[in-house]
């Protein structure tokens, strides 16, 4: 891999590390201010809460150490996608006066959320990997 890819995966990974033990720190010393944002067919929403914010520290954690990084890369975009339904609701429910300059970005993100884990925690390479490999040599076909 190039030395540039590499700076910039370790810079993706820690600052996603950042970020979620972040996240996951606020879930746990605060989960009420999660609640209005559960959607309200999730079953014991206060409980789903605290183990969201666990899981996002262990995820940060895991992107940090080698044996468990891609585990945790994999953990944190299959994560992005579960929260899906309470940005949602957060972002439809009109009870935050943050409005779409806030909501619109942050909807748009989710798949970019999902991808930097994935590339953070080495599971893919994309868009990178394509300048990563050898070009291949067209095949020549014998004349008749």
């Amino acid at each position: 891999m190039k030395p540039g890819i590499a700076r910039t995966r370790i810079g993706a990974r820690w600052v996603l590390a950042a970020l979620y033990l972040a996240a996951g720190i606020l879930h746990l010393v605060a989960p009420a201010t999660f609640m209005p944002i559960m959607p309200d067919w999730v079953p014991f929403p206060w409980q789903v809460i605290l183990v969201t914010g666990a899981c996002e520290v262990a995820g940060a954690a895991g992107l940090l150490i080698p044996k468990l990084r891609r585990a945790a890369g994999i953990g944190l975009a299959l994560y992005a996608i579960c929260v899906l339904p309470a940005n949602l609701k957060h972002a439809f429910s009109g009870q935050a006066q943050l409005g779409w300059w806030y909501h619109g970005p942050r909807l748009a993100f989710q798949p970019v959320l999902v991808w930097w884990a994935l590339f953070a925690g080495t599971v893919v390479d994309w868009p990178f990997g394509r300048w990563l490999q050898r070009p291949v040599e067209p095949v020549s076909r014998p004349e008749a």
